[in-house]
């Protein structure tokens, strides 16, 4: 199997220079008609880059209790930053949710566990302001680091943290076992072993056992993926028992096309979890 043609998505997909030229127009005109309800540029950590945006619906009004879902942008693990993905909340909001996107240092200036540490941190920073659980959502790299929340040991992190404190997730097109990036050129940044690779996998660790994992993971890919993007998403969700759809047509950029909408069949799912946790 040729592994870089598998994982090299911007070489398999000729026009993503375009749809992403569109992902920043329609994300920076969502900031801007959001600014009012919107709190921009939060620090959940010192870094620079350790900063979200947290975009409340309008009927969550001066209350903003409203159940809250984090955004993690992909680039697996070395490029993009929230500014790039603000409308993805725009499905979520407009059905009554939070969305909380993130930055984060890119590899290889730090390490992915470094990356995935810092969005622990952002979860716990959301818990701590608001005092809710979480629906982590993500793309791609996003899509890893959200599955790497599902599975974190939070007591050990912070005994006053919640051991549920994202007991649903929703990863699209995610990584899930990080192995057979390492012999493609994508690996280059990670500088990750063998050992290391497997342990920051996903598909390799225990399935979270607080609340109804068979109903709160939602595994998604686009339908138009390479063979392995839609295996990994399968083996991963069967792994940890699970859902998991290809939405038909959709390749690794399209696939996130629904958030935007909120009348799409993924935002009502992912608005039914994120509900859930609100009970």
């Amino acid at each position: 199997m040729d592994l870089e043609a598998e994982y090299n998505n911007r070489a398999r997909v000729p026009e993503h220079p375009a749809i992403l030229e569109g992902w920043a127009r329609d994300a920076a005109a969502y900031r801007a008609a959001r600014r009012d309800s919107a709190e921009l540029d939060l620090a959940y950590g010192p870094g620079e880059r350790e900063r979200l945006d947290l975009f409340w619906p309008e009927a969550a009004g001066a209350t903003r209790d409203a159940p809250i879902a984090l955004f993690i942008h992909g680039g697996y693990w070395q490029a993009l930053d929230r500014s790039w993905v603000s409308h993805c909340a725009r499905g979520l909001n407009a059905r009554g949710v939070a969305v909380a996107i993130p930055s984060y240092d890119l590899c290889p200036a730090v390490t992915v566990a470094h990356i995935l540490d810092q969005m622990r941190a952002a979860a716990a920073f959301l818990h701590r302001r608001h005092g809710r659980r979480l629906l982590a959502a993500g793309h791609s790299a996003g899509g890893h680091l959200a599955a790497m929340l599902m599975a974190t040991d939070w007591r050990a992190l912070d005994p006053a943290l919640p051991a549920d404190l994202v007991p649903a997730g929703l990863p699209i097109s995610g990584l899930f076992e990080l192995e057979p990036l390492l012999p493609t050129t994508i690996a280059r940044a990670l500088r990750l072993d063998a050992a290391e690779a497997h342990a920051l996998s996903p598909r390799w660790l225990p399935a979270p056992r607080s609340g109804d994992t068979a109903t709160m993971l939602h595994a998604v890919v686009g339908g138009a993926e390479s063979t392995e993007f839609i295996r990994q998403t399968r083996d991963f969700a069967a792994a940890w028992g699970g859902s998991w759809e290809a939405l038909p047509g959709a390749n690794h950029f399209t696939v996130l096309a629904p958030l935007s909408d909120p009348a799409s069949a993924l935002v009502a799912r992912a608005a039914a979890m994120a509900a859930r946790l609100a009970g």
